[in-house]
């Protein structure tokens, strides 16, 4: 069989002919004609690039310019100069806007702005420090910065919320390892500020462009799981420095006491060692005395200290009888009853 290529081709030929309505709708819109359309054109490219040419930087920030992705310059805020858009990019950071960047807890307070932010879960094992006196601790904080180096912190970090983040845990941990869970707990202040030292000073080795305006410590707690040990512990801590307290208060009322005690112990026998030694120097030089006067006048000395010692001891006798040695007659009665001290016979 053969084919008939003539009523083929016009069959093809018929399928492609414009219905009337369509190629009268084209007809007559063709016989209008908008003058100047290339001018238009024109203009409207102009204009698009124009305002491609000029972009304006806010007064609380810097814009960074690139070149075909090349660093070229920082403006200042204000109206700027650039090429067109798809030669020159404009950057702009915000340098004095203070960001925030949480670690242990998530707020929902609008106080600062966070620029990067983290899991809920991340956040939670970031708060899980040991202590110096190995306790564990949950130490939440804040670091609040500001972008002080643009150029920096654009090109020189490919990170920087890593670099952040690493840097303010570590800096972190590193001090509340040097220190004891109570110091942890009360001196929360010292802590901020040693953290804030150590964070900014490997933040500018490492050329983040990054100031960090102040470390905000939060509450700072032990894990639920070892809360009622840590009470009793804290319970332990305060008896002893109680019973410290108590035995400091009683050294300090003894002491003083004890200490007068033994002052004016010491005093009296410095007086009575005192007394003695004068006293013996008032016997010596008596003795020295009456030693000369017994050398010049042996009897007359020697009957003087007699008459001396008699007079001395005879008062301490009481009465006295005097006997007569040459007496021959039998010894004289003496009434013992009119004796004092003498005992009386009962009848």
């Amino acid at each position: 069989m053969s084919w008939d290529w003539e009523k083929l081709k016009n069959q093809q030929e018929s399928k492609k002919v414009v219905p009337p309505q369509v190629e009268n709708f084209f007809k007559k819109f063709s016989k209008y004609k908008i003058p100047g359309l290339p001018i238009v054109i024109l203009v409207i490219l102009v204009v698009f690039l124009a305002s491609s040419m000029f972009y304006t930087v806010g007064v609380d920030e810097v814009g960074i310019v690139q070149r075909f992705g090349k660093y070229i310059k920082t403006t200042q805020p204000g109206l700027n100069f650039k090429l067109p858009a798809f030669i020159d990019k404009v950057t702009k950071v915000k340098v004095r806007r203070v960001y925030k960047k949480e670690f242990g807890f998530s707020s929902t307070r609008s106080v600062g702005r966070q620029l990067f932010s983290s899991p809920q879960t991340e956040s939670e094992d970031v708060s899980l420090m040991l202590t110096g006196d190995l306790n564990v601790a949950l130490v939440p904080w804040i670091v609040h910065y500001r972008i002080n180096e643009p150029y920096n912190f654009l090109f020189k970090i490919r990170d920087v919320d890593s670099l952040l983040s690493d840097m303010s845990e570590a800096a972190m941990r590193l001090v509340i390892g040097d220190r004891s869970i109570n110091e942890v707990i009360s001196k929360r202040g010292e802590i901020a500020d040693e953290a804030k030292r150590v964070l900014q000073a490997e933040l500018d080795k490492s050329e983040a462009g990054i100031s960090i305006v102040t470390i905000e410590m939060e509450k700072t707690n032990v894990p639920e799981s070892v809360q009622p040990s840590f009470n009793e512990v804290n319970q332990a801590v305060q008896e002893k420095e109680k019973l410290i307290y108590q035995a400091k208060e009683e050294y300090n009322k003894e002491l003083p006491q004890a200490r007068g005690e033994a002052e004016r112990t010491i005093r009296v026998a410095e007086g009575y060692a005192l007394d003695r030694v004068n006293r013996a120097g008032g016997d010596a030089s008596r003795f020295v005395s009456l030693y000369n006067e017994y050398v010049k006048a042996k009897d007359v000395t020697q009957r003087r200290m007699y008459l001396e010692m008699l007079q001395d001891l005879l008062p301490k006798l009481g009465n006295k009888y005097i006997i007569d040695a040459n007496q021959k007659n039998l010894l004289p009665f003496l009434n013992l009853e009119k004796q004092t001290g003498a005992v009386k016979n009962e009848k």
